[in-house]
């Protein structure tokens, strides 16, 4: 099996990627994530996810190399991290009763072969209607400044929601499994029978 490597330096991805249970290694992708122009959500994703996994290609030129990418969309429009207070309680002020959209790219790379497959999930939030003091208390007690969409699922942001939609809820906070998972079969790898 060619060693894995993690294009990010997101710790909720790592942590995702321990689950199927297959050695790897990270490394931070140096490169622009600046949307182009016109571009949509899902083009940007997956331009970026695939852009990750290519920014590693030379250093790790024998490995299966996995890159992401998601932004969360509302009335049309990208939303990302809050970095701060003030912009998740606006996030959230604005996601209440509405659905936010997740675009997940997710692209895994055959270094050796060159060989390079790119898709994009996604996956939908429906929120409750928050009242002000609810947004106040969740933003205090989770602090997810640096979480597309201003929640953390996995934790009390589940709270938030009236429902979910989508096919893997790991999407939503990153890394879509299953489709990492069919991704790595096809290069002959299934985390269920390869020897930890």
């Amino acid at each position: 099996m060619l060693p894995i490597v993690l294009s990010s330096t997101s710790v909720y991805r790592r942590l995702l990627l321990e689950k199927i249970g297959l050695p790897f290694t990270c490394a931070s992708p140096d490169i622009d994530e600046s949307p182009q122009e016109n571009e949509s959500p899902e083009k940007l994703v997956m331009r970026l996810a695939q852009t990750k996994a290519s920014s590693l290609q030379l250093n790790y030129s024998n490995h299966l190399i996995i890159g992401s990418d998601q932004v969360c969309v509302l009335d049309n429009k990208i939303t990302g991290k809050p970095h701060d207070f003030e912009n998740a309680f606006i996030q959230l002020q604005k996601a209440s009763g509405q659905c936010v959209t997740f675009y997940t790219g997710i692209t895994l790379l055959n270094s050796k072969t060159g060989n390079i497959d790119t898709r994009c999930e996604l996956f939908n939030v429906y929120f409750r209607e928050l009242t002000e003091t609810e947004i106040i208390g969740y933003l205090n007690k989770e602090k997810p400044f640096n979480c597309a969409g201003s929640f953390k699922s996995e934790g009390l942001g589940i709270m938030l929601f009236e429902r979910l939609d989508g096919k893997d809820p790991n999407t939503l906070i990153g890394l879509p499994l299953i489709t990492l998972t069919d991704m790595l079969i096809r290069q002959g790898v299934n985390p269920l029978t390869e020897c930890s």
